[in-house]
């Protein structure tokens, strides 16, 4: 009987540390694969970044400044050499990004600071879906609305073409809304509750709390949101393509009723007929990459106050 006993114990022993091993074999396996996913990521972010800076870097080196600098876009001319100057349309994309914070940036923060301290839990759950639902619509939808109603308006009410810098910034800010709202929102809903109790508790307003305390401790969150919503403004595409003008030659605007070209309009234009290989492809390809380090910049920038601001979470 005692060998039947120890048998069978020796047996579960062995069963146990099967299972155990099995087990360990198993999360090692997972912890691969999962590492293999994160570097195929990192591997395709990196293989995009290479292939547009080999196909947009000879365009820059050759130019210098005065593909930056330049204020002629003409890359097919009938005589003469091409001309590859951006900078009208720099110039014009940090009007309609500028307009469309200028815009979104007191609605949003407004919106954000309703929802943290005021709204209802309804109301805010209410809000808060629709805004939602704003990021999930299409951005050929959101041009196709400036198209039919916003460039209209525009030209009924100011005058002009009504496909402008104007109409694109109001766009973009619908588009950007929903992401300064957002972050905006988790920024303040961080805030520690003891800094505001400890606020109303020695006298102050609900008001003088949120402008004296609330604010300034979620400012880092805040101003990321904004930086965020500029950096995604600046890589739209579809929606201001239909509603910012896009003239033949791009030139430096004076008015925000003016047309303008922006840059990622400028890739989707040119690309259709310019010639792979050529000059042009390359001009576009350095576009991009002039896009790519400013998108870029922005978010890295958003991640390092994030990372050192004021936040303290609860």
């Amino acid at each position: 009987m005692r060998k039947v006993r120890r048998w069978l114990r020796s047996l579960d022993i062995f069963h146990s540390t099967k299972g155990r091993v099995a087990k360990n074999v198993d999360e090692k396996l997972v912890k691969r694969i999962l590492f293999f996913c994160s570097l195929f990521a990192i591997f395709i972010v990196l293989c995009m970044f290479t292939f547009i800076l080999i196909e947009g870097f000879p365009v820059i080196v050759k130019y210098n400044l005065d593909f930056f600098l330049g204020k002629v876009w003409y890359p097919n001319p009938t005589e003469g050499e091409p001309k590859f100057g951006i900078l009208p349309m720099i110039i014009s994309t940090l009007y309609v990004c500028s307009f469309a914070l200028l815009i979104a940036t007191p609605i949003g923060i407004g919106t954000a600071i309703f929802l943290a301290e005021y709204a209802p839990e309804w109301c805010r759950n209410l809000i808060k879906t629709f805004c939602e639902m704003l990021v999930g619509i299409p951005s050929v939808v959101l041009g196709f609305f400036g198209l039919i109603v916003i460039v209209p308006w525009i030209r009924n009410t100011f005058g002009g073409y009504g496909s402008c810098i104007l109409a694109g910034s109001i766009v973009l800010a619908i588009m950007t809304l929903p992401h300064i709202i957002s972050i905006s929102e988790d920024a303040l809903r961080a805030v520690p509750k003891e800094f505001k109790e400890a606020s109303l508790a020695l006298g102050a307003t609900k008001w003088q709390t949120l402008t004296k305390i609330l604010l300034p401790t979620a400012s880092s969150g805040i101003l990321a949101s904004i930086i965020l919503g500029l950096a995604n403004a600046l890589g739209e595409t579809m929606a201001v393509l239909m509603v910012v003008g896009n003239p033949n030659i791009p030139f430096i605007p004076k008015s925000i009723l003016d047309p303008v070209r922006v840059l990622t309009s400028t890739i989707v234009i040119d690309m259709r007929y310019a010639v792979w290989g050529s000059e042009h492809t390359q001009a576009l390809f350095a576009i991009g990459v002039v896009l790519l380090f400013v998108v870029a910049t922005f978010n890295l920038l958003t991640v390092k106050i994030l990372k050192r601001g004021w936040i303290v979470k609860a």
